[in-house]
């Protein structure tokens, strides 16, 4: 079964999926009443669940008639999205940050589903048994090389 967290990301994920705009809005305090928690528990999932990194900015307005608005900043498929990926790996990943990229690419189904489980395979720290920090430049390479092999235009 699912935690909370992950009832709440995907409940927000699909709000979005939903939207007609790129954004939702959201309150706090409603969404912690409705998931049965208290609202820090809301500030964690977006804090950890939507990130730049995964491809969302969130805004928050206190007070009364405060509100979160959650945005999904899609992948640009017209301006190279393998340029915009690159600038995110860098010279070294850790393995969350790999997953979360990985991630972004299946849902924004630039990848498969088997073929994000074989770039997490190839992510894993487990794969790569090297020392720290070549562990992480080892891993930035593999990624843009298998990028690369995803958005070459034969």
């Amino acid at each position: 079964m699912a935690n909370i967290s992950e009832l709440i990301e995907l409940h927000i994920k699909a709000l979005l999926k939903d939207s007609p705009y790129d954004y939702v809005e959201l309150q706090r305090n409603e969404l912690a009443s409705q998931f049965k928690c208290v609202p820090s528990q809301i500030n964690y999932v977006l804090s950890t669940r939507f990130t730049t990194d995964n491809g969302y900015v969130v805004e928050s307005r206190r007070g009364g008639g405060g509100y979160i608005r959650i945005i999904k900043i899609p992948l640009d498929r017209h301006d190279n999205a393998a340029v915009q990926i690159y600038r995110l790996v860098g010279n070294d990943i850790n393995q969350s940050q790999a997953e979360a990229i990985i991630k972004r690419l299946a849902e924004e189904e630039f990848i498969t589903p088997r073929e994000a489980r074989i770039f997490r395979s190839a992510m894993d720290r487990n794969s790569l048994r090297l020392e720290l920090p070549w562990r992480d430049n080892l891993r930035a390479d593999l990624l843009k090389a298998m990028l690369a092999a995803v958005f070459r235009e034969d």
